[in-house]
Formats: structure tokens, sequence, C-alpha cells
């Protein structure tokens, strides 16, 4: 999170005015990396998170916002949006689309735990069999439509072996989904890294920046979060978080034969839609804002380990 819009005390109190949660007493930019403006906000009555929004599809918030409450009254541990006295969540600030949220308890994991890594594999999986439900819809913005369209544009800043892996990896993709074209589908978080989670100790107080959010496979989700929170540090998986995740997930929505059978290849997926994200904003298009992108070697070696070492055997969903 960063601040790139600054705003005085006597904007936000202002703001403020047309919602029922108190006098402000204090107002602290957060510092840390995406693309929006956000504050910790404290009135007299309780704490709050006020976002700005200042890059992307501003057509596209409602979407974000029918979703956030949407998981909120299913009682989701997710940051449900605070309407006004008149019903109205989505406000302008400062000329920007302005959101407030609650500000949920904890902080992010940065090296999970077993009992961690189950919490969020069983909120998860319970958010999904809800999502399967949500009306709303969003095409996923980062499928294999966009990896299809995108990587030809980084082609030419990668090694003759990096450039003949992506179009390689893309045929495997298309081929593997021509076999498979129908997997179970929902609301997706569509970014759920460690750093998107808040947790108390070993209890997950939040999930939260839904603003890659979509809908599409629900599988293209799982393998997100497998790829971050039980990769180590040279790209191979961990079994044991790999394992408490999985088991947890199908405790809660079991994967159906489809989803087993290209589970490998939703992870290599999933790998290389973060590799070519990030070389994209290296060496395409930058941020309009100061930030310092996000190294894409991470997902290439996330990717080469799971093109030589394959998927670890996928646990079977308690009966």
């Amino acid at each position: 999170m960063a601040v790139f819009t600054p705003l005085s005390d006597a904007q936000v109190a202002a703001f403020l005015e047309s919602f029922n949660v108190g006098t402000l007493t204090t107002l602290q930019g957060v510092t840390g990396g995406t693309e929006n403006s956000t504050f910790f906000v404290t009135t007299d009555r309780r704490e709050l998170v006020l976002t700005l929004f200042e890059q992307g599809e501003h057509e596209e918030l409602p979407f974000f916002v029918d979703l956030l409450d949407y998981l909120d009254e299913h009682r989701l541990p997710v940051p449900g949006t605070i309407h006004d006295r008149e019903g109205i969540a989505l406000h302008s600030l400062a000329e920007k689309p302005a959101l407030l949220f609650p500000r949920l308890p904890g902080r992010h994991p940065d090296a999970p735990n077993l009992n961690q890594c189950q919490a969020l594999g069983d909120t998860l999986g319970r958010m999904h069999v809800i999502s399967q439900h949500f009306p709303g819809q969003r095409p996923n913005p980062r499928d294999l439509h966009w990896i299809r369209a995108m990587h030809h544009k980084v082609l030419t800043y990668l090694s003759p072996d990096d450039q003949n892996l992506m179009k390689d990896e893309v045929d495997a993709f298309e081929s593997a989904f021509v076999e498979h074209p129908v997997l179970p589908q929902g609301a997706l978080h569509g970014d759920l890294f460690r750093d998107n989670t808040l947790f108390e100790g070993d209890k997950l107080g939040g999930i939260i920046d839904f603003y890659n959010g979509c809908t599409g496979d629900l599988l293209f989700d799982l393998a997100i979060v497998i790829n971050d929170w039980a990769t180590q540090d040279d790209g191979h998986l961990n079994r044991e978080r790999h394992d408490a995740i999985l088991q947890a997930y199908q405790a809660r929505r079991p994967l159906n034969a489809d989803e087993r059978a290209v589970w490998p290849v939703m992870l290599r997926m999933t790998a290389l839609r973060y590799w070519l994200s990030r070389l994209l904003v290296v060496y395409v298009d930058p941020p309009a804002h100061d930030l310092t992108p996000h190294d894409p070697e991470r997902f290439r070696t996330i990717l080469k380990s799971r093109l030589a070492h394959g998927a670890l055997p996928l646990p079977e969903a308690p009966s």
C-alpha cells in the first residue's frame, strides 16, 4: 500500500460526515507497494481503512463492492465496504473514487506455519463454495486468453531459451485446456498472496485487496495460493504446507476429476502469469507511480521447478 494522493485531516473529517462511523481522531498514510492510496483512519468509535483508487478501470469498482459485501454477508473474514447513511459505498474524494472499510486485525505471515496454512485452505475452500453462487460477473483479466495475447510483448527481452520456454508453455496450456475445457467456476480473489492476508497468531483475521477479483476457474485461485504459500526459495514445493492447505481446502470443496487432471498445468500457468505480468511492468508498461517492480525471476524459478519436478500428489478429499 502507498500514498500517491495526500489527504488532509480536514478533507477526511468532512468525508466521514456522510457515514455513521464517528469523528476523526487520527489519519495515517500507509506505505508499501500497491497502485492505490491507502490510509488508516481512527475515529472516536472505530478503526477504518480508506482507499483512493489511482489506476485501473473505475467502472469495475461496483463489482468489487458487490463481491466484498456478498462474502461479508456470508461471514467470511473480508472487509465488507462501509456504506453511508444513504446506503452508498462508492464515493469520490480528492477527485478519486474512494471506499471505506473496517480495519481487520492481524499481520501478514512472512513464513506461514502449518496452522496458518490450514486456516487459509479452510477459508478459501469455504469462500469458493459460497462464491459459486455470487451473481456478479467479471471475466478473469489474467487468464490464458490474456497470456496468449500478451506474451509476445516480452519475448524480445528474453534469452532464446526463455523465449522458447514461454512459447512452449503457452502451447502446452492451450492443449491441456482443450481436453478439460469446463472447470468449476465462481468468484475469485485472483491474487491471494501471503501479503493479502492478516493473521492474529494462527487465526486468520482477514483476506484483503480484492482488486484482482473476478469470476473464472476456482482452480486458478488455488494454484496461485500454492505457488506462493507452499513454495520454498529455490522454487520447490514444501510438502507439509502444500498438504495442509489442500487437505483443509478439500474438506470444504473437493476437487473433481477434471481439476485433478489439469492441476499440474494450472500450477505452471499461474506461475507464468506472474512471470509475464512482472516482465510487462519492467520492460513494457512501467507503473504510473514511482514503485519498485516485483522481480520476475521469482516466478521464472517457480515455473522451471514445476516443469522439472512436476506437482506433488494431491491429497485425497476427506470422506
